[in-house]
């Protein structure tokens, strides 16, 4: 959803199919959750693989926004401007995204109201760890943007790796055994989800796992500036793809080891194989979507996917009121599969036009100035 961290940046069609591809994703999702009534949902398999779907949307969007991050820092360096300079540029675009969803928060509160509680005021959402990752990222690229830019770029690269990691394995115990209760709960939310619950709740989204995504994505954009990668594009992006395939086959084979690090250990929320296999997954959907864009169709004429993916931020910000939101479309929670489903193709085709309107009008106001 960082699709404005540069405008002038060149567009990459894969970046964008991807983006675009979790708003698909993402709509399903919540058109489904909303729509469908208990009894479709019980009685159909559609939900369960809707629910799979929606597993990606928001370790894509943040994971892209890594990647998105990572050309912007790259090229800004190879212009020449000063490290401290690219840093306040780039936490200055990251606070206005957190601005944002806290904006966001306020919006829903509003539309919700005298229903919805206040303390969703306070509700750590996907826009906040957008924001702080991309902050955290400027700091990052801060940090290790001294020197020659080839230099910075395999430091910045390394450290990302790291960073990732490191996130990855301390999630585990700040959400059970080492949670840092100190804290009020706004904040000790920001840490593991924790919200107004005795316990972290997994449908949140804390920086601790979720800011890991980012680190992974700046690594992997930096890696794409490389000298090797930009002599031997396909097979570098291939080799992602198998690096992809190898993380998910660890993944399993830690998970089923005897040896456990943590005194509770939850693979499928706070796991650190669980992120390794997440992503895996996205390295695998990067390496096919850019096939998609170089040897498919994916650009042969217009493509509402990658449209999709220009406006993120815009078409998530909007969808969410016609489908949970006081403005829904269908009643929640009285439809069938295939009334929602028709729901679906409505909203698909509103925010695809919504898209074009948006990108239209920067067009019209980019040659106006």
């Amino acid at each position: 959803m960082a699709d404005q961290i540069q405008p002038a940046m060149k567009r990459l069609a894969y970046i964008d199919w991807m983006r675009g591809l979790a708003c698909v994703l993402m709509f399903q999702t919540h058109a489904y959750d909303s729509w469908m009534s208990p009894e479709a949902k019980k009685s159909s398999s559609l939900i369960a693989w809707s629910r799979l779907g929606g597993t990606l949307p928001a370790p894509l969007f943040i994971f892209l926004a890594g990647v998105s991050f990572a050309l912007m820092t790259e090229r800004l360096r190879e212009k020449g401007i000063e490290r401290g300079a690219i840093a306040r540029q780039t936490i200055r675009r990251g606070a206005e995204i957190f601005g944002m969803g806290l904006l966001f928060r306020v919006q829903e509160f509003a539309l919700g109201y005298p229903w919805s509680p206040w303390t969703d005021l306070l509700r750590v959402d996907v826009l906040n760890i957008l924001g702080l990752s991309m902050m955290l990222m400027g700091v990052l690229c801060w940090a290790t943007g001294d020197g020659a830019v080839a230099v910075a770029r395999a430091r910045t690269l390394v450290t990302g790796l790291f960073a990732a990691a490191t996130v990855a394995m301390i999630t585990p115990p700040l959400w059970t055994t080492h949670r840092p209760t100190f804290l009020p709960w706004p904040l000790e939310s920001y840490i593991n989800g924790v919200h107004i619950f005795n316990q972290p709740q997994p449908w949140l989204f804390p920086l601790f796992p979720w800011s890991a995504f980012a680190f992974a994505g700046l690594a992997v954009g930096f890696f794409l500036f490389t000298d090797v990668t930009k002599r031997r594009e396909g097979l570098m992006f291939a080799a992602l793809g198998g690096t992809g395939i190898l993380a998910g086959i660890l993944s399993v084979l830690f998970d089923s080891s005897p040896i456990r690090l943590y005194a509770v250990y939850d693979y499928w929320h706070t796991g650190p194989n669980f992120f390794l296999m997440r992503c895996g997954i996205l390295l695998v959907i990067l390496f096919l979507v850019y096939a998609w864009c170089r040897w498919g169709f994916a650009q042969k004429g217009f493509s509402p996917i990658i449209q999709l993916g220009k406006t993120s931020l815009l078409v998530y910000w909007v969808h969410i009121e016609f489908v949970y939101g006081r403005f829904s479309i269908l009643p929640k929670g009285r439809c069938s599969g295939l009334k929602a489903t028709g729901g679906l193709l409505t909203i698909f085709v509103a925010m695809v036009l919504l898209s074009l309107l948006r990108t239209s009008w920067k067009k019209r106001t980019a040659k106006a100035s």
